[in-house]
């Protein structure tokens, strides 16, 4: 059994995108072969099928097979699957089929009428088979709030928060000591200084050097990322994926949006 405390790795990962056919299928081996790029580029780890993959336009068949193609392309680096479900029962068939292909961790959204938090997340955890389980924040995109106050009682390793919301970056820095992984880049910089374990950025689909340079502190960097960081929020996800095509000429094809 994996001690739930374990930290993967430190440092920036990518939230992957999803890239798309024009026929509207999803490109796997495109998709891997994207985030074996940004592998090369440094980042730590790789998050598949998140909010930044269009999690909620795949089926559950489509998000393990990016899973197990992510992970026969970026071997030597944590493979993170997202892995919410409405309610407790799906989130764990997710978790269960994405660890059988080799996800090294599951990223998790409680629903948005969770009940008991603690149960969702110890039925999640079972599922797991040892592999560490990061709650997820993001209550404006992806299922319901993670308080702060109850951090200490889930059965979870880490958690993303992707609020972009500083005050809460110290409060769960501070009150909680668990491995806590901001999403917004706006707050790369910051979490760095700070001491959080890392980041997973939409950003590094595009810019992973500056992602990777403003978490080690470099000002500058941090400044340049708003611009992607606004494109990625506009339009999502076409903003973000017209940046990747112009930069690396992949595909613009989304579902969402």
């Amino acid at each position: 059994m994996v001690d739930e405390r374990v930290r993967l790795w430190d440092g920036v990962a990518v939230a992957l995108v999803t890239l798309f056919a024009d026929d509207g299928s999803v490109d796997v081996a495109g998709t891997a072969a994207h985030a074996r790029r940004v592998v090369g580029e440094g980042v730590r780890a790789v998050l598949v099928a998140g909010s930044t993959g269009e999690a909620d336009a795949l089926t559950d068949g489509e998000r393990v097979a990016l899973v197990a193609a992510v992970r026969e392309a970026c071997p030597d680096v944590p493979v993170v699957a997202g892995a919410s479900g409405a309610w407790a029962g799906p989130a764990a068939e997710l978790v269960a089929a994405s660890v059988a292909v080799g996800a090294d961790a599951v990223l998790v959204a409680p629903p948005r009428r969770p009940g008991d938090l603690g149960a969702f997340f110890a039925r999640v955890g079972a599922a797991a088979d040892g592999r560490p389980v990061l709650a997820y924040h993001f209550p404006a995109v992806a299922g319901g709030a993670v308080p702060v106050e109850v951090l200490g009682s889930l059965p979870v390793a880490g958690l993303k928060d992707s609020s972009g919301d500083a005050e809460r970056l110290v409060r769960v820095l501070t009150e909680w000591d668990g491995a806590v992984y901001v999403g917004s880049s706006v707050l790369t910089l910051t979490a760095g200084a700070l001491g959080a374990a890392g980041a997973m950025l939409a950003v590094a689909n595009v810019v992973p050097e500056d992602c990777l340079a403003a978490w080690a502190g470099d000002a500058g960097a941090q400044l340049r990322l708003g611009g992607p960081h606004v494109a990625a929020k506009s339009g999502f996800p076409h903003g973000l994926k017209r940046l990747m095509a112009q930069r690396f000429g992949t595909s613009v094809a989304a579902r969402m949006g």
